[in-house]
């Protein structure tokens, strides 16, 4: 079965028109999605005690974590964070619109 004809068979059984069905599963994968980030913000966090890129950045400055064995955690908290911001502004335009 095709995707298309999936969704008409799910929007059929359920008795929801195809847009609310369209909008409310891009809401959830976005919330789901948020959920996985923020979770795995919250494990690199813990890991150094801090709350955020910029508190990494701090401990490099004050010399309390060597650049070298920690970069790749820094960098994948950056992206991270830069990702749960993408995924709040979409959702805020879902909500809004």
């Amino acid at each position: 079965m095709d995707e298309q004809k999936t969704i008409s068979a799910i929007t059929k059984s359920l008795n929801i028109d195809y847009q609310t069905f369209k909008h409310e599963s891009t809401r959830y994968f976005l919330e789901r999605k948020l959920r996985e980030v923020k979770a795995e913000i919250f494990r690199i966090c813990g890991e150094y005690q801090i709350n955020s890129i910029q508190e990494f950045d701090d401990l490099y400055k004050a010399g309390k974590v060597e650049e070298f064995a920690t970069m790749d955690d820094y960098k994948e908290l950056d992206r991270l964070e830069y990702q749960r911001d993408v995924i709040n502004n979409l959702l805020l335009e879902i909500r809004n619109g």
